[in-house]
């Protein structure tokens, strides 16, 4: 392909959540956008991340909830699953998706470039193919870093993609293992772990902490943990590793918990451990640009230090979140068109475990406010008590809000439990718009709903809740 120079208002690297909401705002605002894309668009998210994890935990849903038929006065004979259609559905799902956000790339008239985007001293965009050649050369006035991140493992552990995979290779194995250890109890190891063993995969979740969703609220996670162990999975916290052996069929996996150094071997082992910001390659640092152990580093309005060059996403440091990142994408590219708007607030971030029972969590948990010093008062309300959560028989969890005690307004809530991702955006609403506990209580919610938890949680922490 011949060499192409064009101007653009804004050229966005990476076509993940962050990037292609970006393009999409820019074009609204009246600029003239390009986004850059080395794989496929939607990024990590919809095509090996947040979508089809999503889709695979569906389907261990509804497997589990076929094992529970009896309960339900239902008889299921003869039940089976295919592992190869459970795979392909999932990818399917994200195939589809794919298509969508090319879609709306051609409606809102955003030039997709397909390539490895690199910055240049001029402040342009070098675009290289799969021969690192340049095919294109981009110009603009403004350039959005969106390139997201990818999984890391521990020092001295070498992910080889077989034996020691990602979570990359863990929603596309071609055959299901009979052993799988996870290392790392976050979100990914604990929807993997749930998922997994749902199928019958004899799981060991190791974390090095001292509970799993170590950034969760402490009595939230003691439950899932409690939910997962009943569930048949092998929980390890405070667990040190010490060696993993691949010299042979399977993994050997040496660690250390308590006092004690233990000796695991499986078919596979997946690391959980987190992720690395994609920076390098990019140019950065012949700019100047600050980057931070892999992260580049912004401002308030998602600018970097060099003038023009601005990163959004996870490759600007956490909350690594899809949703985040597209709030940067839409902030950052109103910040650009000069519009009046606030920061993104950071404080307003939900967080979402998609295993089952599912967690989710918005503001601040109790042990956060108390460290702020802060006087609060705290709400639960058992689903056990839930009309509605014992009809469909997802009975398990509870929801917990922390409020100020003077003024009863809301600082955070926690929920573990079925629909518990849905339900935590009345929550995240409520703390935007500074509501107190009268206005979660006064406010009158459907019967029967799972939501009509958040209500009575907000009455029993003071005192007034009718159900419980």
């Amino acid at each position: 392909m011949s060499r192409d120079d064009k101007n653009y208002d804004l050229v966005v690297i990476g076509g993940g959540p962050g990037g292609y909401t970006a393009a999409v705002r820019a074009r609204q605002l009246g600029l003239k956008v390009a986004v850059v894309e080395r794989e496929t668009l939607g990024g990590i998210c919809l095509n090996w991340g947040c979508i089809p994890t999503k889709a695979l935990l569906r389907q261990a849903e509804v497997w589990k909830l076929i094992g529970r038929a009896d309960e339900f006065g239902l008889a299921v004979e003869g039940a089976a699953f295919d592992w190869q259609k459970i795979i392909a559905r999932s990818r399917s799902t994200a195939e589809k998706l794919a298509h969508g956000v090319a879609y709306l790339m051609k409606k809102n008239e955003v030039e997709v470039v397909k390539g490895s985007g690199r910055i240049t001293a001029a402040r342009e965009v070098e675009v290289r193919n799969e021969k690192n050649k340049i095919k294109a050369t981009l110009k603009a006035k403004h350039i959005l870093i969106a390139t997201g991140s990818r999984p890391r493992s521990l020092p001295g552990i070498e992910l080889d993609g077989t034996q020691i995979i990602s979570s990359r290779e863990a929603m596309a194995l071609n055959e299901i293992p009979r052993s799988l250890a996870i290392v790392g109890a976050g979100a990914i190891g604990v929807e993997f772990a749930y998922f997994f063993n749902a199928f019958g995969v004899e799981v060991t979740l190791i974390e090095a902490l001292d509970q799993v969703l170590p950034r969760e609220d402490e009595e939230v996670a003691k439950a899932l943990c409690d939910s997962l162990l009943k569930q048949g999975i092998r929980i390890e916290t405070g667990a040190r590793i010490d060696e993993v052996d691949t010299s042979n069929k399977g993994v050997r996996l040496r660690y250390t918990g308590g006092d004690k150094q233990r000796v695991l071997n499986v078919d596979k082992v997946l690391m959980a451990v987190g992720v690395s910001g994609n920076s390098e390659s990019l140019g950065l640092e012949a700019l100047g640009v600050r980057v931070k152990a892999g992260l580049v580093e912004v401002d308030d309005h998602m600018r970097t230090n060099v003038p023009g060059i601005w990163a959004i996403g996870d490759v600007a440091g956490p909350p690594q979140l899809a949703h985040m990142a597209a709030n940067e994408g839409i902030a950052a590219v109103e910040f650009m068109a000069a519009r009046e708007r606030p920061p993104v607030d950071r404080a307003i971030v939900p967080s979402c475990i998609y295993c089952q029972p599912q967690v989710a969590s918005v503001g601040l948990s109790e042990k956060e406010a108390l460290g702020q010093g802060l006087e609060i008062k705290v709400g639960r309300f058992p689903f056990a008590a839930s009309g509605k959560a014992l009809a469909t028989g997802e009975s398990e969890g509870f929801v917990k809000l922390v409020f100020g005690a003077q003024y009863g307004d809301l600082l955070g809530a926690t929920i573990v439990g079925a629909e518990a991702t849905e339900l935590i955006a009345e929550l995240a609403l409520a703390l935007k718009l500074e509501a107190t506990y009268e206005e979660l209580l006064f406010t009158i919610h459907a019967h029967p709903t799972l939501s009509e938890a958040v209500m009575e949680a907000a009455g029993e922490a003071f005192g007034e809740a009718i159900n419980i």
